[in-house]
């Protein structure tokens, strides 16, 4: 065998050792980040309902618990009726709720929507009355730093607290975002409908009203259900 022949081989051995590893490596990590990403979620989740404090820290074992202890996953029909994930349609949504003594407090909302760089993902949570917002996170955006980002932070989503998604009539208004503050935007008799714009993030605000708009139409059905106390419990819980 000449010496191009065995730098040849060498070369090529070299090459499929290394491609193994990082396969190997990358199979490996893939679950761990599988499992991480849930975990976000669920802390998310958590700390919609103030389960969690964002300015502490809490083990995987912690969150877990928590949401295990707190948070059931179920799905909603076209009528805003709670089933469980087996006898889900095609059509149905995910639907989390808070649940405290086997009574439910709140339900937890999806978000998925677009924002003015990418896809913003968070939770929504509305206290059992199916109007009033118990709290608002964010997991995942692509939104600029310092700008559109700051929907991320604790200051920003603390504002929809207590924020109403219905008028004194009780018809659907949503929630929405202010082009600045709501002091000096909105007028007095709308001020529980929207929260704080974000300075030189006005486009955000703009995408993000609009996403949460139509969130909360589609789950439009089943917040008509506890306005109207046609839920209290979780199906198959309790009395």
């Amino acid at each position: 065998m000449s010496e191009n022949q065995k730098a040849f081989v060498v070369a090529a051995i070299v090459c499929v050792t290394c491609s193994l590893l990082l396969t190997a490596a990358s199979s490996g990590l893939k679950d761990y980040q599988i499992q991480n990403m849930t975990i976000d979620r669920h802390k998310n989740l958590l700390k919609s309902v103030g389960l969690i404090d964002s300015e502490k820290t809490y083990t995987p074992e912690d969150i877990e618990s928590l949401y295990q202890t707190n948070i059931r996953a179920l799905w909603i029909d076209s009528a805003g009726r709670l089933v469980p994930e087996s006898e889900r349609g095609a059509q149905d949504l995910p639907v989390y709720l808070f649940v405290q003594n086997d009574a439910i407090a709140a339900y937890i909302v999806p978000i998925d929507t677009t924002g003015l760089w990418g896809k913003i993902n968070g939770y929504l949570a509305i206290k059992n009355d199916g109007s009033t917002i118990m709290g608002f996170t964010v997991y995942s955006h692509s939104e600029t730093p310092g700008l559109g980002g700051e929907i991320e932070r604790k200051w920003f989503q603390k504002n929809f607290e207590g924020k109403r998604i219905v008028n004194k009539e009780g018809k659907f208004v949503s929630v929405g975002i202010a082009r600045g503050t709501v002091q000096d935007r909105i007028q007095p008799e709308q001020r529980i409908h929207f929260v704080d714009g974000i300075s030189g993030a006005t486009l955000t605000g703009k995408f993000l009203s609009a996403g949460l708009k139509n969130v909360l139409r589609e789950y439009e059905p089943v917040s008509i259900k506890f306005r109207q106390h046609d839920i209290s419990r979780v199906p198959g819980v309790g009395k």
